[in-house]
Protein backbone atom coordinates (compact mmCIF):
# COMPACT_ATOMS: atom_id res chain seq x y z
CA UNK A 1 0.00 0.00 0.00
CA UNK A 2 1.06 3.38 -0.97
CA UNK A 3 0.55 5.65 1.27
CA UNK A 4 1.75 10.09 0.69
CA UNK A 5 2.86 12.17 3.46
CA UNK A 6 4.21 15.40 3.18
CA UNK A 7 7.47 15.52 3.40
CA UNK A 8 7.63 19.20 5.09
CA UNK A 9 4.66 18.81 7.42
CA UNK A 10 3.34 15.48 8.27
CA UNK A 11 0.12 14.88 8.56
CA UNK A 12 -0.14 13.86 12.15
CA UNK A 13 -3.89 11.47 11.16
CA UNK A 14 -1.47 9.76 9.01
CA UNK A 15 1.36 9.57 11.10
CA UNK A 16 -0.96 7.84 13.63
CA UNK A 17 -1.95 5.45 10.95
CA UNK A 18 1.73 4.27 9.88
CA UNK A 19 2.44 4.09 14.19
CA UNK A 20 -1.14 1.86 14.54
CA UNK A 21 0.39 -0.37 12.41
CA UNK A 22 3.47 -0.29 13.42
CA UNK A 23 2.80 -1.67 16.81
CA UNK A 24 0.91 -4.11 15.50
CA UNK A 25 4.17 -5.69 13.54
CA UNK A 26 4.35 -4.02 10.60
CA UNK A 27 7.57 -3.52 8.29
CA UNK A 28 7.22 -0.25 6.34
CA UNK A 29 9.25 1.34 3.90
CA UNK A 30 9.55 5.30 5.12
CA UNK A 31 12.13 8.48 3.97
CA UNK A 32 14.96 9.06 6.23
CA UNK A 33 17.04 11.18 5.39
CA UNK A 34 19.91 9.11 3.35
CA UNK A 35 17.20 7.63 1.35
CA UNK A 36 14.25 5.24 1.95
CA UNK A 37 14.72 2.80 4.64
CA UNK A 38 12.82 0.01 5.72
CA UNK A 39 11.62 0.28 9.28
CA UNK A 40 9.97 -1.51 12.24
CA UNK A 41 8.96 -1.37 15.96
CA UNK A 42 12.19 -2.17 18.23
CA UNK A 43 9.84 -3.79 20.53
CA UNK A 44 8.39 -6.06 18.11
CA UNK A 45 10.70 -9.02 18.06
CA UNK A 46 8.38 -10.68 15.24
CA UNK A 47 8.96 -7.59 12.22
CA UNK A 48 12.62 -7.39 13.39
CA UNK A 49 12.64 -11.28 12.56
CA UNK A 50 10.37 -11.01 9.19
CA UNK A 51 12.64 -8.02 8.64
CA UNK A 52 16.20 -9.70 8.82
CA UNK A 53 14.59 -12.55 6.48
CA UNK A 54 13.76 -9.89 4.00
CA UNK A 55 17.29 -8.48 4.14
CA UNK A 56 18.68 -12.13 4.37
CA UNK A 57 20.45 -11.07 7.51
CA UNK A 58 22.61 -12.92 9.25
CA UNK A 59 21.69 -12.52 13.61
CA UNK A 60 25.37 -11.35 14.67
CA UNK A 61 24.86 -8.24 12.39
CA UNK A 62 21.87 -6.25 14.01
CA UNK A 63 20.50 -3.36 12.30
CA UNK A 64 20.90 0.55 13.59
CA UNK A 65 18.10 2.25 15.41
CA UNK A 66 16.47 5.85 14.80
CA UNK A 67 15.88 7.86 17.38
CA UNK A 68 13.82 10.90 18.15
CA UNK A 69 16.73 12.88 20.21
CA UNK A 70 19.86 13.37 22.68
CA UNK A 71 17.54 12.22 25.24
CA UNK A 72 16.11 9.25 23.87
CA UNK A 73 19.96 7.93 22.57
CA UNK A 74 20.77 7.64 26.60
CA UNK A 75 17.91 5.12 27.27
CA UNK A 76 19.61 3.10 24.61
CA UNK A 77 23.16 3.54 24.49
CA UNK A 78 25.78 4.73 27.35
CA UNK A 79 27.29 8.21 26.12
CA UNK A 80 30.54 9.21 27.29
CA UNK A 81 30.68 13.12 28.24
CA UNK A 82 33.00 13.17 25.12
CA UNK A 83 30.52 11.71 22.72
CA UNK A 84 27.72 13.92 24.42
CA UNK A 85 29.39 16.99 22.92
CA UNK A 86 29.60 15.70 19.45
CA UNK A 87 26.01 14.70 19.76
CA UNK A 88 24.88 17.87 20.40
CA UNK A 89 26.56 19.41 17.65
CA UNK A 90 26.04 16.96 15.00
CA UNK A 91 22.92 15.56 15.54
CA UNK A 92 19.88 15.35 14.07
CA UNK A 93 22.39 14.55 10.74
CA UNK A 94 22.87 11.49 8.18
CA UNK A 95 25.08 9.52 10.68
CA UNK A 96 25.41 6.27 12.03
CA UNK A 97 27.19 6.38 15.58
CA UNK A 98 28.57 3.27 17.16
CA UNK A 99 27.67 3.41 20.73
CA UNK A 100 28.18 1.18 23.52
CA UNK A 101 24.11 -0.08 24.26
CA UNK A 102 22.20 -0.29 27.52
CA UNK A 103 19.66 -3.23 28.64
CA UNK A 104 16.96 -1.31 27.45
CA UNK A 105 17.64 -3.21 23.71
CA UNK A 106 16.49 -6.32 22.64
CA UNK A 107 19.16 -8.90 22.64
CA UNK A 108 18.91 -9.28 18.34
CA UNK A 109 19.64 -5.74 18.70
CA UNK A 110 23.40 -6.11 19.61
CA UNK A 111 26.35 -6.71 18.53
CA UNK A 112 28.83 -9.49 20.15
CA UNK A 113 30.62 -6.38 21.28
CA UNK A 114 27.32 -5.03 22.87
CA UNK A 115 27.37 -2.42 20.86
CA UNK A 116 24.34 -0.44 18.76
CA UNK A 117 24.22 1.70 15.71
CA UNK A 118 22.23 4.52 16.40
CA UNK A 119 20.80 7.54 14.15
CA UNK A 120 18.61 10.37 15.06
CA UNK A 121 15.77 11.60 12.39
CA UNK A 122 16.72 14.06 10.25
CA UNK A 123 13.89 13.76 8.43
CA UNK A 124 10.53 14.94 9.01
CA UNK A 125 7.92 12.18 8.33
CA UNK A 126 11.00 9.69 10.46
CA UNK A 127 11.27 12.30 13.42
CA UNK A 128 7.46 12.48 13.53
CA UNK A 129 6.72 8.53 13.63
CA UNK A 130 9.70 8.18 16.14
CA UNK A 131 8.05 10.97 18.11
CA UNK A 132 4.73 9.37 17.75
CA UNK A 133 5.69 5.72 18.56
CA UNK A 134 7.61 6.72 21.26
CA UNK A 135 10.85 4.63 21.03
CA UNK A 136 13.12 3.87 18.11
CA UNK A 137 12.99 2.55 15.24
CA UNK A 138 14.85 -0.50 13.82
CA UNK A 139 15.99 0.82 10.03
CA UNK A 140 18.08 -0.48 7.23
CA UNK A 141 18.29 0.22 3.38
CA UNK A 142 15.54 -0.81 1.21
CA UNK A 143 18.24 -2.35 -1.12
CA UNK A 144 17.74 -5.92 -0.81
CA UNK A 145 20.84 -6.81 -2.65
CA UNK A 146 24.17 -4.45 -3.89
CA UNK A 147 23.66 -5.61 -6.84
CA UNK A 148 20.03 -3.74 -7.69
CA UNK A 149 19.24 -0.60 -9.37
CA UNK A 150 19.04 2.54 -6.38
CA UNK A 151 14.74 2.70 -5.47
CA UNK A 152 15.00 6.34 -5.24
CA UNK A 153 11.05 6.43 -5.28
CA UNK A 154 7.91 4.98 -3.84
CA UNK A 155 6.12 3.60 -6.91
CA UNK A 156 9.63 1.64 -7.18
CA UNK A 157 9.82 0.08 -3.29
CA UNK A 158 5.96 -0.66 -3.67
CA UNK A 159 6.39 -2.48 -6.97
CA UNK A 160 9.76 -4.24 -5.60
CA UNK A 161 8.97 -5.11 -1.98
CA UNK A 162 4.98 -4.56 -2.04
CA UNK A 163 4.00 -8.11 -0.91
CA UNK A 164 6.79 -8.48 1.52
CA UNK A 165 6.08 -5.56 3.40
CA UNK A 166 3.26 -3.43 5.32
CA UNK A 167 3.03 0.04 3.48
CA UNK A 168 5.25 2.43 1.32
CA UNK A 169 5.57 6.15 2.49
CA UNK A 170 5.53 8.36 -0.26
CA UNK A 171 8.10 10.62 0.19
CA UNK A 172 8.81 11.99 -3.36
CA UNK A 173 12.16 11.17 -5.36
CA UNK A 174 15.21 10.51 -2.46
CA UNK A 175 18.32 8.91 -3.99
CA UNK A 176 19.84 7.04 -1.73
CA UNK A 177 23.22 8.21 -0.31
CA UNK A 178 24.66 5.89 2.52
CA UNK A 179 25.22 7.20 6.50
CA UNK A 180 28.79 7.76 7.31
CA UNK A 181 29.29 5.68 10.19
CA UNK A 182 31.24 6.66 13.16
CA UNK A 183 32.77 4.32 16.48
CA UNK A 184 32.23 6.60 19.81
CA UNK A 185 32.58 3.67 22.22
CA UNK A 186 35.84 5.08 23.40
CA UNK A 187 36.95 9.21 23.45
CA UNK A 188 38.28 9.18 19.64
CA UNK A 189 36.40 8.66 17.66
CA UNK A 190 36.91 6.58 14.33
CA UNK A 191 35.94 6.54 11.19
CA UNK A 192 34.12 3.24 9.91
CA UNK A 193 32.61 4.61 6.73
CA UNK A 194 32.79 7.59 4.87
CA UNK A 195 28.98 8.37 3.62
CA UNK A 196 26.98 11.61 3.60
CA UNK A 197 27.65 14.63 5.91
CA UNK A 198 30.51 16.60 7.33
CA UNK A 199 33.16 14.15 8.82
CA UNK A 200 35.62 17.36 10.22
CA UNK A 201 34.09 17.30 13.82
CA UNK A 202 35.08 13.74 14.44
CA UNK A 203 38.52 13.95 12.47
Amino acid sequence: MLLEINTENPQQRLIDQVVSELRAGAVIACPTGTGYGLSCDLFHARAIKKLMLLKKRPKHKPFSIICHDLSNIALFAHVSNTAYRLLKRNLPGPYTLVLPGTKLLPKMMVTKQKTVGIRVADQPISAMLTETLGNPLVNTSVQLTKEEDPLAEAWQIEEHLGRQITLVIDGGIIYPEPSSVIDLTTDTPIIIREGKGDLTPFR
